[in-house]
């Protein structure tokens, strides 16, 4: 949002200098800022400065998906938030980023588009598919696609209608300054991808079955690389 799309916020003393401008004049209607007439024309503005710049925070920050605060739970409720089949605890800014994922999906069933959705979600994904290997069709030791996956294999015809979803870290929802609410959110939350999996699930195509793999967490946990080694002296 640009300087020049902001609300012009009038606070306080503006709506007083407004309110003395429909004053009389003469003596007995000083203008001067420590007469008693002024100072009550100040008492009284104050409601409107007050109301003029809560009207500014509805247009320049809660109008806004990205930015809101207060409304957040009526963003939600209209966008159909949050989803029913995700069950862990969600921080101000995943239910934010879960907002503005549903508002901006343009739908879609090709790899490109769950591994996009996955990286609004904050997941890291692979996607392998699978094709059963069919004489006249593939040639010995071409079995490698493009992505450098071994997706013919020798199976029934069924497999070409199963795909895997491998992914290579737990969800950690870290406490944020500027983004976490003090009070509701917790400094740490680890989980499983379960929103990631709700999303694929629901668009996933009808006649196919999706497999979400976690294997790969067991070399890393999901946050250490593999240079970590873990041996008794750790406990010391």
């Amino acid at each position: 949002m640009s300087s020049s799309d902001l609300h012009v916020r009038r606070g306080q003393a503006d709506y007083q200098a407004a309110l003395a401008g429909l004053l009389p004049t003469g003596p007995a209607w000083p203008r001067d800022p420590d007469s008693v007439l002024m100072r009550v024309l100040f008492g009284l503005a104050g409601v409107w400065g007050l109301v003029d710049g809560r009207a500014a925070d509805l247009l320049e920050r809660e109008s806004d998906p990205r930015l809101t605060i207060e409304m957040l739970s009526d963003w939600e409720r209209a966008f159909g938030l949050p989803d029913p089949c995700s069950i862990e605890t969600q921080t101000y800014q995943d239910r934010i980023n879960a907002l503005v994922t549903k508002m901006t999906m343009l739908g879609g069933q090709s790899r490109a588009f769950f591994i996009a959705v996955a990286a609004q979600l904050g997941y890291d994904i692979k996607i392998v598919e699978y094709s059963p290997y069919q004489t006249g069709i593939m040639r010995v030791g071409s079995t490698i696609d493009a992505d450098h996956q071994y997706r013919w294999q020798l199976g029934p015809p069924s497999i070409r209608f199963y795909w895997t979803v491998q992914l290579f870290a737990t969800r950690w929802s870290w406490f944020r300054a500027g983004s976490g609410m003090v009070g509701i959110d917790h400094m740490l939350n680890i989980s499983l991808a379960t929103d990631l999996e709700c999303l694929i699930r629901r668009y996933k195509p009808a006649h196919t079955e999706v497999i979400f793999d976690y294997s790969t967490l067991s070399s890393n946990f999901g946050y250490w690389d593999d240079t970590f080694v873990w041996d008794e002296s750790n406990w010391a």
